[in-house]
């Protein structure tokens, strides 16, 4: 192929790409859209749809104008402190205390590590906690709460009509033994009381704390007494058999579980619970 060829094809190829760019894609006299039964669209956005609103979050620090001000915010901040520490308070002012820490004692004296879980044992002991506490907090309802609700009393009158039965409450667990509230007394350099009034409830609540702990471990001891006495017999055993090797844990647990069960051990234990509270 010579170079006179390779020019004229040259140019014819350049002519026939000059001649279709100028030529419309599509015809201008056609009015249709494509592909066929589709809609003709717009690029510009219809005037009567709005976007929706986003609301502004303000936030205004300002200083207090007066005194009365100030006490607001000291009570709103006391308020919420109260509020995120409130299921503390109920466990360690209630006899949930007493319950969980018995029923975790009976969990390690049968030699159980999983069963049954600690989520249910507390379970167990919530639920006791409410059937044993109901009355009092009964009357907190309908002396605190329920006057509060109707406008009837003011937030301190509320507050003192709510306290009143818990302290009645933590002082008839501590009624035979107030060596507690003593000791305490002294720490603080305060009087001798004579009466429940004069005993202040920052002192009374810890007084209370370690009365439970001290009759909780009291009853933990008490039940563990049995159960050793079995892990002894089965040691013993093993040992003038020879079979000091075999852990004596796995031979006295199944005895342990089947004399808790003849002897109906949760109905007792519930039961002398419930009478260790309410006297």
């Amino acid at each position: 192929m010579t170079f006179n060829k390779l020019k004229k094809i040259f140019f014819l190829s350049l002519l026939l790409m000059l001649t279709i760019g100028s030529q419309p894609l599509f015809s201008q006299s056609q009015n249709q859209n494509f592909p066929n039964g589709s809609t003709q669209g717009t690029t510009e956005m219809n005037p009567n749809v709005r976007g929706s609103g986003v609301p502004n979050v303000a936030i205004q620090i300002t200083e207090p104008q007066s005194g009365r001000e100030v006490a607001f915010s000291v009570r709103l901040l006391l308020l919420l402190t109260i509020l995120t520490l409130a299921p503390s308070i109920l466990i360690l002012v209630t006899c949930f205390l007493r319950f969980s820490i018995v029923l975790d004692f009976i969990k390690r004296a049968l030699s159980l590590q999983q069963v049954p879980p600690t989520s249910v044992l507390n379970g167990i002991a919530f639920f006791m906690t409410i059937f044993v506490m109901w009355p009092t907090f009964t009357r907190i309802y309908d002396n605190a709460y329920k006057p509060l609700s109707n406008n009837e009393i003011t937030i301190e009158e509320a507050y003192h009509e709510a306290e009143a039965p818990l302290r009645m409450f933590m002082y008839g667990q501590m009624a035979g033994d107030t060596s507690y509230i003593k000791m305490f007394m002294s720490m603080a350099k305060l009087d001798k009381p004579n009466t429940l009034a004069d005993v202040p409830t920052y002192i009374l609540v810890p007084a209370y704390i370690l009365h439970e702990l001290t009759v909780a471990f009291k009853i933990g001891v008490i039940l563990y007494i049995p159960f050793i006495i079995i892990d002894m017999v089965v040691a013993s055993i093993l040992m003038a058999m020879g079979m000091m090797m075999l852990p004596p844990v796995q031979i006295s647990m199944p005895f342990k579980l089947i004399l808790f069960v003849l002897v109906d051990g949760w109905g007792l234990l519930t039961q002398q619970l419930f009478n260790s509270v309410i006297r």
